[in-house]
């Protein structure tokens, strides 16, 4: 199954990046390779200053070794070596009118020390963090996700979208990060699915991202706007910052498993403000998003 997978997000990050370099039609990825000394590695692509990204990274990386004492305390497991792949992505357009975007596909297992395996899961999911509020990109986006999860189960879809409200919330903020997508993880063999049925569901997932997402990215690129959408955007990336360095569990397990600093920190936007208590004035269309994000919205039946 890792090598499967691990085959599956070297093909999907080759898709993802031409898909990218051909819309923004400046900019191109430049990759780093690089070797974790515990083991393993990874291939970490990133844009910059481009027509469309002013920063992004699609990156892939596969890591293996013993499991450290934090971790094994996190999963209450004893002394093991773990493995993990996976394939993050974070896109942050110049115009504060496209909207940034994440997306993580990942599997994992815990291997004892006498090479049997003794757990193995998918994780991942995809979600949008917008400046300005369009309904109808808020729609689409959802409904692709919801297509994807039909395929597999009628359920998936709104058990991970509530997943992803759940997680992508800034609790110090009492805010979503955005307006979700999907969540998933620890999804394991059970008696209904099988790990390759697992599989099946999550690349469907990641074969789905681009659907999601370039169709906004068309529609919203060339929309002018003025200083002061742009300093609201830049506000608004200030948030995502406090989430990623404050919640977000990939970054903490890269951090506890001496992950490569620069790809983790790759999610972080170039350009950020801090402004002390500020407030957008009532009935704006930053106050609009702002409401959405206090009380997550159904997209799909809205």
């Amino acid at each position: 199954m890792k090598n499967l997978f691990y085959d599956y997000i070297l093909n999907l990050q080759n898709r993802i990046t031409s898909a990218l370099e051909d819309i923004d039609g400046k900019a191109k990825f430049h990759e780093d390779q690089w070797e974790r000394k515990e083991g393993g590695g990874g291939k970490t692509r990133v844009i910059q200053n481009g027509n469309i990204f002013e920063k992004g990274g699609v990156n892939v990386s596969a890591v293996h070794g013993p499991l450290p004492q934090s971790m094994q305390s996190y999963f209450k497991v004893e002394d093991c070596d773990f493995y993990a792949c996976g394939l993050s992505l974070v896109l942050h357009p110049k115009n504060p009118f496209v909207p940034t975007v994440h997306a993580n596909w990942r599997y994992f297992e815990m291997i004892d020390k006498s090479g049997n395996r003794i757990d193995q899961w998918f994780g991942g999911g995809l979600d949008l963090t917008p400046y300005y509020l369009f309904e109808d990109d808020a729609k689409h986006f959802h409904q692709v996700c919801k297509a994807a999860c039909d395929q597999h189960h009628t359920d998936f879809y709104p058990q991970y979208k509530k997943r992803c409200d759940e997680y992508f919330w800034n609790h110090h903020r009492d805010e979503a990060r955005g307006i979700g997508g999907l969540f998933f993880d620890y999804l394991k063999p059970n008696a209904e699915r099988s790990i390759d049925q697992w599989h099946d569901f999550v690349t469907e997932v990641g074969d789905s991202f681009l659907d999601a997402y370039l169709p906004i990215v068309e529609k919203r690129k060339d929309m002018p706007y003025e200083k002061h959408h742009r300093d609201w955007q830049e506000i608004r990336r200030g948030r995502y910052v406090e989430f990623n360095l404050v919640h977000d569990k990939g970054t903490l397990f890269g951090l506890k498993t001496n992950g490569r600093i620069e790809s983790i920190l790759m999610s972080l936007p170039p350009h950020v403000q801090w402004r002390y208590n500020h407030e957008p004035e009532k009935n704006s269309p930053e106050k609009k998003l702002v409401n959405v994000l206090q009380h997550p919205k159904d997209w799909i039946n809205s």
